[in-house]
């Protein structure tokens, strides 16, 4: 098998995904769109999600923006993991047998660095971490990466946008230069993004789901980007959310999650300003 199409294959099991920049320019609503290209969850396609490993391995394909997920530890720590619960990306069934459903709050941050988040993914990988978001901002800081930020859950850990803007401060990831292209902090919690936006108005944030029409505008208030289901977007939708202007100048639109060509193609003709995607190199070959 190819080996883009083996890595594709692959992604598409593992859930990874990469959002892909066409070297062509789309159109919608007259407006002129240049996509990012996001590697989500690090480079979930070749290493293990969320681990450093995957930040480095998207770093070695020329991926400059990075997607992860951040929650909090019974003990106030930040970690990066995508799933509220330990089980599926580490072996905490088997150190922790008695502790079901192994969610990451109730768990410390020293028993999380015990587990193994990478021995799922494959053997070259055994001893991969699950990093705590300082962990991981130092790495992407070495190797000059950009960030999208998922606030994950934050139902079940009241106060961590505050908590989360705080490290990145102290991580230099506030100061003009991120804050002008460096990062998005997102959430599919409307009240999270919002929060985000009142406690730090000069952070670019993003909605994940798709508001109706007649929401938009609410959005527009708190946030920049509409990040939807490639499913229920539509090339009037699309439309509808270039026309609004966030806090920091006109929306845009990422669709999540698009694994074949001819769907990337249909998006780009959309103007969709970002793909998502499970299968990276097959989708960005199309859509060059």
């Amino acid at each position: 098998m190819h080996a883009r199409v083996a890595a594709a294959t692959t992604a598409a099991l593992l859930g990874g995904a990469v959002l892909i920049l066409p070297s062509s320019h789309a159109k919608a609503g007259g407006r002129i769109t240049t996509p990012l290209v996001v590697a989500h969850r690090g480079a979930s396609s070749y290493a293990p999600e969320n681990t450093l490993d995957a930040v480095d391995r998207a770093a070695e394909l020329g991926f400059d923006w990075v997607e992860n997920d951040v929650q909090r530890t019974r003990d106030g720590q930040l970690v990066v993991l995508h799933d509220a619960s330990l089980a599926r990306t580490t072996d905490a069934r088997t150190v922790y047998p008695d502790r079901s459903p192994w969610n990451v709050k109730d768990f410390t941050a020293a028993e999380i660095a015990r587990l193994d988040a990478g021995s799922w993914f494959g053997p070259r990988f055994a001893g991969a971490k699950v990093p705590t978001l300082r962990e991981y901002m130092d790495r992407l800081s070495r190797n000059h990466q950009k960030l999208v930020l998922e606030i994950k859950n934050p139902e079940l850990y009241p106060g961590i946008e505050r908590q989360t803007l705080r490290l990145l401060n102290n991580e230099g990831w506030l100061d003009p230069v991120h804050l002008r292209d460096r990062l998005i902090v997102q959430s599919f919690s409307a009240d999270s993004v919002r929060t985000v936006h009142r406690l730090r108005p000069g952070v670019t944030t993003a909605f994940l789901g798709t508001p109706p029409v007649t929401r938009l505008p609410a959005y527009a208030r708190f946030a920049d980007q509409i990040n939807s289901d490639h499913r229920s977007l539509s090339p009037e939708y699309v439309s509808a959310v270039h026309a609004l202007h966030g806090p920091h100048g006109p929306m845009k639109v990422f669709a999540w999650t698009v694994d074949d060509v001819l769907t990337a193609r249909r998006l780009a003709g959309f103007g969709t300003d970002g793909v998502i995607t499970n299968a990276p190199d097959l989708i960005r070959a199309a859509l060059r």
